[in-house]
């Protein structure tokens, strides 16, 4: 899916607990070993985690620290962290824990200035803001207390001191099962289009979530849903061929700078990876892929601080290749940031590492990239950044990925790359026909209408493209705009 799905985990006393409106009287113990329910998150191919110290909220200050201290050890997940945090001790204690993020609440509205000290010091890409909402009121310290700030003006005030992730809970759903506040989560959306807003709260069922994809929403938490087994995760975690089509810009990177060429070769410099992700991920991408070129060719490994930067930029799904041969490079990668991985000759060469990387990390981490030309005896799969000929075909080849578990097939058409004149459309239809999973389409992209005909007449999920983004050929926004007007499902 692309909206972010976020499981939660409540801790009180160190168990796994889940509240009904936020009343500690209200309490349901689902397992006594968290750490354990984290790993099971993992096993199922989540990859961010919601721990709320429960204890911390009610205490004012944290303490289930070494609870969380155990989740990050024993897991890659990413894991946002709150309750209890109300002084710059205890952001300290969670960051040493291990959390990548930390929720700030009632902090902000009781002492905005010391707020503002945080988020200049930690950034806006290590705090998530805290809004929890009862009767249009922000609710403080564990829900116990109702202020008088209002949402939208509460929201705005950080909003525009550069605070872009917002974890909103509406306490009268939180529990309940009743379906979440979408009206709600809609309008702060309509007031804040580029925010990272994290809506929470009353999610009962695996519609619900698709319910808020539909209307924009960029990330759910859920608990009381899956714990109650209403949430159908294979259905989430498997990208759909009914969900809306993606736009995702690609970063190739060869010595540190994103280059593009034409039909493999011929490359030029399109600027910093880094500034181009941060850029397109403001823009509304939907993904990112970032692929070393020359790191199988090369034999190098894929740049993890850079991963580590670029992951920290953006706020949408990443996915990382280039020198991927073995399940310790998916680790660190995972561990960098990307969401995702991306494998190509490693997996010509030894087509078991695909039944390896899904068995471990799940099917939604692996994404499986062909290199494919139309030669004279058809469409042949090539390696080493498109310098070597294999015995592969594509169709043969991509049927065999699919069955050993493969997430989705990336199809760079090397006739069509860099040429501007459309995508390799007959043959994305194909594969779709054949694949029961998602195809990215890559490879030809210079006009929206070339975009609109990957979609319709070559079927495909995503549209990958380069130089045409990298250059200001064309503008997301716009893209988005045209396709939406074309009939075709966009997030917007």
């Amino acid at each position: 899916m692309n909206i972010e799905l976020i499981p939660a985990i409540d801790l009180i006393d160190g168990k796994c607990v889940r509240l009904t409106k936020g009343d500690y009287t209200q309490k349901t113990i689902y397992n006594e070993d968290p750490v354990a329910q984290a790993r099971e998150f993992e096993r199922l191919g989540f990859r961010r985690l919601h721990v709320v110290d429960l204890d911390g909220a009610k205490s004012k200050h944290i303490v289930n620290d070494q609870v969380l201290k155990a989740i990050t050890t024993a897991t890659n997940l990413i894991v946002d962290f709150g309750g209890g945090i109300k002084t710059e001790e205890d952001i300290e204690k969670a960051f040493a824990a291990g959390a990548h993020m930390v929720t700030v609440g009632s902090i902000a509205v009781t002492e905005p200035e010391l707020f503002m000290t945080w988020l200049d010091k930690y950034g806006a890409d290590r705090l998530i803001l805290g809004a929890d909402v009862r009767n249009g009121k922000i609710s403080i310290n564990g829900w116990k207390e109702d202020s008088e700030e209002g949402l939208l003006p509460f929201l705005k005030r950080y909003v525009d001191r550069g605070v872009k992730n917002v974890l909103c809970t509406e306490i009268s759903k939180d529990g309940t099962l009743a379906g979440p506040a979408i009206e709600l989560y809609k309008t702060i959306m309509s007031e804040f289009p580029d925010m990272h807003l994290i809506a929470s709260g009353g999610v009962s069922a695996t519609e619900d979530i698709k319910n808020l994809e539909n209307e924009g929403i960029p990330a759910v938490v859920f608990g009381k849903a899956y714990y109650e087994g209403r949430i159908d995760t294979a259905r989430l975690l498997m990208p759909s061929h009914g969900l809306a089509k993606r736009i995702i810009p690609c970063l190739d990177v060869k010595d540190g700078e994103t280059v593009k060429g034409t039909n493999f070769v011929n490359l030029r410099s399109a600027g910093d990876p880094v500034e181009l992700g941060k850029a397109y991920s403001r823009a509304g991408a939907d993904e990112l892929v970032f692929l070393d070129i020359t790191a199988s060719y090369e034999r190098r490994k894929t740049f993890t601080d850079m991963v580590e930067r670029v992951a920290r930029e953006v706020n949408i799904p990443f996915t990382v290749g280039g020198g991927i041969n073995e399940l310790s490079d998916v680790e660190r990668m995972l561990h960098a940031g990307a969401d995702k991985v991306s494998i190509n000759s490693a997996a010509l060469r030894r087509p078991e590492l695909i039944d390896e990387i899904t068995s471990h990390f799940g099917s939604q981490v692996c994404v499986v990239a062909i290199d494919a030309r139309l030669d004279e005896d058809g469409w042949n799969c090539y390696v080493k950044g498109g310098r070597e000929r294999t015995q592969r075909g594509l169709f043969e080849w991509a049927e065999e990925a699919a069955q050993r578990g493969a997430g989705e097939i990336l199809f760079t058409s090397m006739n069509h790359d860099g040429v501007k004149q459309g995508f390799a459309n007959e043959a994305l239809a194909t594969l779709a026909e054949r694949l029961p999973i998602p195809i990215i389409a890559s490879g030809g992209a210079g006009k929206m209408e070339d975009f609109r005909d990957a979609f319709t007449i070559g079927r495909a999920d995503a549209a990958l493209a380069a130089s045409v983004f990298h250059f200001g050929e064309i503008g997301i926004p716009e893209l988005k705009s045209y396709l939406r007007k074309e009939g075709i499902r966009v997030r917007i």
